[in-house]
């Protein structure tokens, strides 16, 4: 079955409707599975896969970058670069001075192996460094070629109206896409003047914490069971509210359509204005085969409708 791409904003690039995550490659996903997963990934259609060089700088031992030289000695063991758009960021530690932007993007292209950066994003706004510097700096990556497009991630609605101002009046290369925090039980995250803005300047969105760390898998249906993995508890705040709402919903469509709750939310998230693809890990086959489920189902609008209700910020009356 050919999957149709979406165009990540006005660059070169497209991609098919679901993006891989790297934050688990090197940590709660050895390399053995990393390769695994990646390779599953690209033979069911898939083409982007998202990391950042502080994946994992969290795990004791670590210092960042360790998701890129997985991925990085994965490309070159696979000869799969060609089928494969690659994501990284730089700025969640050390920030946006163009000499550290220029710097990161070389240390993340040796661990990738690669001549250049399919998309590099600013990976959070950093305010204390002019946005015509960062953004000046991102451009001369692209001019040299290191890199092919530019996005945005954690910046506000504000930010990214002024990032794009600057770049339109300072001549530099335009950011075309953006990483928010959106899913189904967090929708006013993104949804209000942040999507309004990216959709106001044509930005594809790739939104991360797509399945709010696996409640929406509906692995978390109560407080007994948020021992079952490390990222448990924080899920707690999920089971009040519209969490469980969400799930009934959830679990209607999944048994109308055969698919997994994962699956069924992956699917709801790329059916959202302005999204290009969602981005979920996986730290194995069987994860990785909800996930990529996704990129074939199609919600009816009916179903689209009924978990719109259900994920709505006010409860639904019963």
């Amino acid at each position: 079955m050919t999957i149709a791409k979406r165009p990540v904003g006005d660059s070169d690039l497209e991609v098919a409707p679901l993006a891989l995550g790297g934050n688990v490659f090197d940590w709660t996903a050895d390399e053995a599975t990393s390769f695994e997963v990646l390779d599953a990934f690209v033979d069911a259609g898939g083409t982007m896969i998202d990391t950042a060089d502080v994946y994992s700088a969290w795990v004791p031992g670590h210092q960042g970058g360790e998701s890129e030289a997985v991925i990085g000695r994965w490309l070159k063991r696979s000869g799969k670069r060609d089928r494969v758009v690659i994501a990284t960021k730089v700025g969640m530690i050390s920030g946006l001075s163009p000499a550290t932007v220029d710097a990161a993007c070389d240390a993340s292209l040796k661990r990738l192996g690669i001549d250049a950066i399919d998309l590099y994003y600013q990976h959070k706004d950093d305010e204390s460094v002019p946005l015509a510097d960062s953004l000046g700096a991102f451009d001369r990556l692209a001019k040299v070629g290191k890199i092919r497009a530019i996005g945005l991630s954690n910046f506000s609605a504000e930010r990214v109206d002024e990032a794009m101002a600057v770049a339109a009046g300072e001549g530099l290369m335009r950011p075309s896409a953006l990483q928010p925090w959106y899913n189904m039980v967090e929708r006013e995250k993104f949804e209000g003047p942040l999507r309004d803005a990216a959709g106001r300047h044509g930005l594809a969105v790739f939104p991360y914490y797509s399945l709010a760390n696996g409640f929406l898998t509906g692995k978390y249906r109560s407080r007994e069971d948020l021992d079952k993995s490390p990222r448990g508890l924080r899920n707690i705040g999920y089971l009040e509210g519209r969490g469980m709402q969400v799930l009934k919903a959830l679990d209607e469509v999944a048994a109308e359509t055969g698919a997994a709750l994962a699956t069924v939310t992956l699917a709801w998230l790329k059916a959202q204005p302005t999204i290009a693809a969602p981005i979920a890990s996986a730290t194995g086959r069987a994860q990785l085969d909800q996930l990529t489920a996704a990129l074939s189902l199609d919600l009816s609008a009916d179903q689209i409708e009924r978990l719109d209700r259900a994920s709505a910020a006010e409860p639904v009356e019963s």
